[in-house]
């Protein structure tokens, strides 16, 4: 017979076994969207702090000036920015990006820093619209972590594109990024489409909706002047990124709109493995091609 001593010591063992399973058993998990809100912020941020050193009325004249009620966040007349926003060299002052800086003076550094600019409020209206739409469900539905990679990831791969594209121009601006999560969205929706259940309901309008965001997006690129090359780059690197990254959902996020047995199915396929290797193989090398191109051209 067990003593009131092993019976104490065999529940403590018991109950910690349990904390230890529910950590690691997400179905009962709700996962808190906060990557993405944060980014909102900082583009947000940029963009205020941008406009303010732009100061149009200290170069323009406050009546060339529109909406010059708000002095030095004011924006640039439309003639020279329609999208309402600060001017070039504010930009170039920010990180945005252009070939001769980047290569030609090593400030590698914009291929960052350009993904947190943009070029005017209709351009940071949309895109910030995409990111909440598109961002947080996937956060919610695979996590922060490998959301902001592919963030980040496909809007450096889309800003090596555009200076090899368009070597000439001044770009900014996360478009790339964010096409980067809807070409995410398309490989997740190629590599899960067995779990989902009313696969012509669910996954035509989710092909619509993204599709659609797709085009909006994409045409906000050609103004002022035509840089889609970029975006369309971003657009690749998350295809591959999402054969890598998002071969399964959050089963807690899945269970909770599609209810159903997934016991048979949270393994992975055969498809998948030889999906997310192949493209694993595809982004290095592009990378390694676009970065030789960039800096040996």
């Amino acid at each position: 017979m067990e003593s009131e001593e092993d019976v104490e010591k065999r529940g403590a063992m018991e109950n910690r076994i349990v904390k230890i399973s529910h950590m690691w058993d997400d179905s009962d998990v709700e996962w808190k969207t906060w990557l993405i809100p944060i980014f909102v912020g900082i583009n947000v941020i940029i963009f205020l702090v941008t406009l303010f050193i732009n100061n149009c009325p200290s170069h323009g004249g406050s009546r060339g000036c529109v909406a010059s009620f708000l002095g030095r966040f004011s924006f640039e007349p439309l003639h020279y920015n329609p999208l309402l926003g600060p001017g070039p060299h504010a930009l170039m002052k920010m990180g945005a990006i252009n070939w001769s800086v980047i290569v030609e003076h090593h400030q590698r550094w914009r291929l960052i820093t350009s993904i947190w600019l943009h070029s005017g409020l209709i351009h940071i209206l949309f895109n910030m619209l995409t990111l909440l739409f598109i961002g947080i469900r996937l956060e919610q539905q695979f996590g922060f972590l490998r959301i902001g990679i592919i963030y980040l990831v496909a809007g450096i791969g889309g800003n090596i594109t555009s200076c090899l594209f368009y070597p000439s121009h001044i770009s900014v601006g996360p478009t790339s990024a964010l096409l980067g999560l809807i070409g995410a969205m398309y490989s997740e929706l190629i590599t899960n489409w067995t779990l989902y259940t009313n696969k012509v309901k669910y996954i035509g309008m989710a092909v619509c909706t993204i599709s659609l965001m797709f085009v909006i997006n994409l045409l906000l690129t050609v103004v002022p002047h035509p840089h889609n090359g970029g975006p369309l780059g971003g657009f690749a690197v998350g295809i591959l990124l999402g054969f890598m990254l998002l071969p399964r959902p959050h089963i807690g996020w899945f269970t909770r709109r599609f209810p159903s047995d997934l016991g048979s199915k949270t393994k992975f396929k055969p498809y998948q493995y030889v999906l997310g290797i192949t493209s694993l193989v595809l982004l290095v090398i592009g990378y390694i091609i676009g970065l030789v191109m960039l800096f040996h051209n």
